[in-house]
């Protein structure tokens, strides 16, 4: 993770709103467009980014799928191939040489290559940093996602919403079961810590606005956890986040997933995000724990001890908790500082 961090002082992007998270999560629903605006965030192009890391059996799909979208705009399709060692280089190599075909569909494909395998995080850092649109779509290149959806998600940029999302909470989903309890953890974690229902939160399908991307891209981890990073940060941000309901298809190929690596990774990204943006969400359950446990080494030493005797125990408790609560304030009080 990159040592810099965003300037928090800068004002939410276009697109955010007061109605925030109330108007655009709900339980399992398709959220409504609620305005029609007329100037439209996409009008210009959309560029779409897949990040590709041994691939080769299903990016040919994904490719041919996104450059077949009928989305009215020019379109761009920036594939990161992010130190494939199989023929994942060999089927791009093929497919850039359809320009024509591309061509003839308004959309243009450009392959960019890591000499080296650096992470899901950091292909799509690379794609935004290339991307010519000021609206960029990200989605996996195994062939898991329903790119027909890009459509819908596209729509909720030009309603105004800086993200929109995937939530891969559709009648057909197919999620490893073994993968499930994890995510339900993580999802609950977040939902908490940030304050509202998440209902997917590390999609990979989604629609972003370049700027925001950009804004907190000094915090975006190289890993699988970008996903979860940027919408922590939009959420605690009071940025407009839609979801859009979608299935999920088995992937093609090999999962680069680590589920207790990546799951205590994920956990732990979770209340760094948090600590930084919303830092007492953090700091108040810990206080409480603290305080409960206060309370009942002081019975102890005070009504169950005899004679009565106050406790080295009770003493570091008590500081502990001072110390914890001191350092709570004084993280919120600089972040709502640096938000002046």
């Amino acid at each position: 993770m990159a040592s810099s961090l965003p300037n928090r002082s800068s004002p939410p992007n276009r697109g955010a709103s007061t109605r925030g998270h109330e108007a655009s999560l709900a339980d399992t629903a398709e959220y409504p467009i609620l305005t029609q605006t007329t100037d439209r965030f996409t009008a210009r192009g959309v560029t779409l980014v897949v990040p590709a890391f041994n691939e080769q059996d299903g990016i040919e799909g994904v490719v041919q799928r996104l450059s077949n979208l009928n989305l009215g705009v020019p379109l761009e399709i920036i594939v990161v191939d992010d130190g494939s060692t199989d023929g994942t280089a060999r089927v791009l190599e093929k497919l850039a040489t359809r320009t024509g075909e591309f061509a003839a569909r308004k959309a243009t494909l450009t392959v960019v290559k890591h000499g080296v395998n650096k992470g899901y995080g950091a292909a799509l850092k690379t794609g935004f940093s290339r991307a010519a649109h000021d609206v960029v779509v990200i989605t996996d290149a195994d062939g898991t996602y329903p790119e027909h959806k890009i459509v819908e998600l596209l729509a909720r940029i030009d309603d105004g919403a800086d993200m929109a999302v995937g939530a891969r909470i559709g009648a057909d989903v197919q999620i490893p079961l073994v993968r499930r309890p994890a995510k339900a953890f993580l999802r609950l974690l977040a939902s908490y810590l940030a304050g509202t229902r998440i209902p997917d939160l590390n999609s990979g399908l989604r629609a972003m606005r370049r700027e925001m991307v950009l804004r907190y891209r000094p915090i975006l981890p190289q890993g699988f956890s970008f996903t979860t990073t940027i919408t922590l940060a939009a959420l605690t941000n009071d940025h407009r986040v839609d979801y859009v309901t979608i299935d999920y298809k088995k992937r093609e190929g090999r999962s680069k997933i680590r589920p207790i690596r990546d799951t205590l990774g994920f956990t732990s990204l979770i209340v760094r995000t948090v600590l930084y943006f919303n830092p007492l969400k953090v700091i108040y359950p810990v206080g409480g724990v603290l305080f409960a446990g206060l309370l009942v080494s002081l019975y102890f030493d005070c009504f169950v001890t005899n004679p009565a005797n106050l406790s080295d125990k009770t003493t570091l408790l008590f500081m502990a908790l001072i110390q914890v609560l001191a350092v709570g304030l004084l993280a919120d009080l600089i972040d709502k500082r640096s938000r002046l």
